[in-house]
């Protein structure tokens, strides 16, 4: 007879995306970094995009090469769905630059001697099921013995460097679409303290954001970015600065997936949720019944969200505007 199932997120401090490094403390540890020039690099540290993005081809090349890297601690226990998430969120960040996925190799840190290779199997397992779904092979990758287990992959993948989805690309006075609903967060955090699984958290994390980068190409957009660990908030406020533009957020327009109200209210709240909001609150105005639990929902460390596009995307929700001056208006 088999064992109990191991819950694997009772193995690490933190779940997914939420395990991140809190952005201000990140921005200080990469400050000063970021002065290196080569002419082949589009897209560097400056402004915190989802990718790097090198111009192969000489000066005139009309060709990007992406490159980006994400792992991260188990969000959910079941290993095969912590595959699949995994690798739908490091894939994102290459759509979230206009770009398709070429390959991938997986990252692994795994603590031998106390988790089974079994379910390290299934775990990349998942990560190929994704990398199938997407159309990208998976060579090889690295792997180190770790106390707490962690997976993701580094993805390359191609874009035309003049087509390029930036951080820096937004002006005022434009829409702003959401691809994907809010508050995963707050349903992982509620399954790792109470094993309540849930399954729209599940295929939000899953779903590939290929169709909506396509479709916000196709729709003209010139800048976007995915809403992973930093929140709605968190995300969209590095986007702002590094374009020089202001936003606007409704929060009634903002999508929820199915349950996150109730964990928001039973209090699921994750502490890079809390880190999130108190970096971006300083620039956020809180407009007439804007609750502080409104805010908490919109810097939701979200695990392989959707896209936040400044253009309008057909078939997606438009949950604000672009506008001139600086910060972020919530109402």
């Amino acid at each position: 007879m088999p064992g109990p199932r191991i819950r694997l997120t009772t193995m690490a401090h933190g779940g997914g995306c939420a395990s991140k490094l809190p952005p201000g403390e990140l921005e200080d540890v990469v400050r000063g970094l970021s002065g290196q020039r080569y002419d082949q690099v589009i897209v560097g540290l400056d402004d915190g995009d989802d990718a790097a993005a090198v111009r192969i081809g000489g000066p005139d090349g009309d060709t990007a090469v992406l490159s980006t890297a994400d792992f991260f601690t188990p969000v959910v226990d079941d290993p095969y769905d912590w595959g699949r998430i995994a690798a739908a969120n490091a894939l994102s960040d290459i759509y979230a630059m206009g770009g398709e996925p070429v390959v991938a190799i997986n990252l692994v840190g795994w603590p031998r001697g106390v988790l089974p290779y079994e379910l390290l199997q299934e775990v990349l397992g998942g990560g190929l099921a994704i990398a199938q779904q997407a159309g990208v092979p998976v060579i090889g990758g690295h792997s180190v013995d770790d106390p707490e287990p962690k997976y993701g992959m580094a993805v390359t993948g191609t874009a035309p460097a003049n087509r390029l989805l930036r951080n820096d690309a937004a002006e005022p006075g434009l829409p702003l679409t959401l691809t994907k609903p809010l508050g995963v967060g707050l349903l992982n955090n509620r399954m790792k303290t109470t094993g309540e699984v849930s399954a729209a958290a599940i295929e939000v994390m899953t779903t590939l954001n290929r169709e909506a980068s396509r479709a916000a190409l196709a729709a003209g957009a010139r800048a976007a970015t995915d809403v992973t660990g930093f929140g709605l908030l968190g995300h969209l406020a590095k986007m702002a600065r590094a374009s020089g533009v202001g936003a606007v957020i409704e929060r009634a327009a903002v999508p929820l997936v199915d349950g996150a109200a109730e964990a928001l209210r039973d209090g699921f709240v994750s502490g890079g949720t809390r880190r999130n909001l108190d970096w971006v609150r300083p620039g956020v105005e809180a407009g007439p019944g804007i609750t502080e639990d409104d805010l908490l929902l919109l810097a939701d460390a979200q695990t392989s969200g959707g896209l936040l596009v400044v253009g309008e995307v057909p078939g997606y929700p438009v949950i604000g505007e672009t506008v001139a001056g600086s910060g972020i208006r919530v109402r």
